[in-house]
Order: C-alpha cells, then sequence, then structure tokens
C-alpha cells in the first residue's frame, strides 16, 4: 500500500466526525478511564493523518482506525502495567442509562483486555468475525474462541453481580 506523507486537514475532520465517538468507546472499554481513551483517540488520529496508507473501501478506512487504536491501547496498558499508579477507574461516568446497561458494563469491565475487545468489536461495533480476526491479528477460530470464553465470563461476573 502507498504511503502518504500527510493528510488534507478536511479529510481528518471527517474521519474524526465519522469515527471519533466510535473509537472513544473502543479505548475506554479498553482503556477504562477516559482521559487515558481520549490521549489514545488522539494518537489514533495523528497516525492517521501522518501516515494512514491510501484506502480503496471506507471499511478499510475503519477497520484500520480500530485496528491502531486498539494496538495504542495495548501500548497503554502495557505501560500502565509496568509504571502502575493508584488511579480512579471513570470508565462508569460514560454511562447513559443505567436501567439498559443494569450492570453489564460492570461486568465487562472485569474482564481480561482480550475478552473485552472481541465483544464490543462484535456486539457494540457488529463487525463480523473475519473483520475482527483482521483487525486482531488473530485467526477468524481464535477470535470465536474468545467471544465463547468472554460470554461465559461476562455471563459468570454479571451472575455473581446481580444474583
Amino acid at each position: 500500500m502507498k504511503h502518504t506523507l500527510a493528510r488534507p486537514a478536511d479529510d481528518l475532520e471527517q474521519v474524526m466526525e465519522a469515527y471519533g465517538n466510535m473509537l472513544f468507546r473502543i479505548c475506554l472499554v479498553m482503556l477504562g478511564n477516559g482521559s487515558d481513551a481520549e490521549d489514545a483517540l488522539q494518537e489514533v488520529f495523528i497516525k492517521y493523518y501522518s501516515k494512514a496508507p491510501a484506502f480503496t473501501e471506507e471499511e478499510h478506512k475503519k477497520a484500520w482506525l480500530i485496528t491502531v487504536a486498539s494496538n495504542q491501547c495495548r501500548d497503554m496498558l502495557r505501560y500502565r502495567n509496568k509504571h502502575p499508579l493508584a488511579e480512579d477507574t471513570d470508565i462508569y461516568a460514560y454511562k447513559t442509562d443505567d436501567s439498559k446497561n443494569s450492570g453489564i458494563l460492570d461486568a465487562l469491565m472485569t474482564l481480561p483486555e482480550k475478552f473485552r475487545l472481541v465483544l464490543v468489536l462484535h456486539y457494540v461495533e457488529e463487525y463480523p468475525v473475519q473483520d475482527i480476526a483482521r483487525m486482531i491479528g488473530r485467526t477468524p477460530s481464535a477470535v470465536k474462541m474468545r467471544l465463547q470464553k468472554g460470554r461465559k465470563l461476562l455471563k459468570e461476573a454479571y451472575g455473581k453481580e446481580y444474583m
């Protein structure tokens, strides 16, 4: 794929408008912290502006952005694990309707990151297994296994909290 040196500012604005909320939700679920999610999102847009390949389809652009966002979040989590700080998790400030969430967000946040990511991409962002596999660099069967195990863990975590 051909890389460009820079993107026009209006293209960046369109991408931010079209994908900003979705990418923020993914980063928020992965990082559990609004400030970190905003930082990750900023890095994603900087990378898009400076080095995104030329895309032939809009879906490829979206998949590239999700891949870059999840990689950025993983990098931040690795750094956080190596340099632990006492921090408050503020993902709960972004809940919109407590009756709809019914604790599912609490249960989701207890799962390991690899399960949270595939669950959000599949059930919230509605990506098919094949696309998720490409985004996270795993096989479709590995994604299916993570979905299966993630659902089981989520059911267990949700059941413990609301039984």
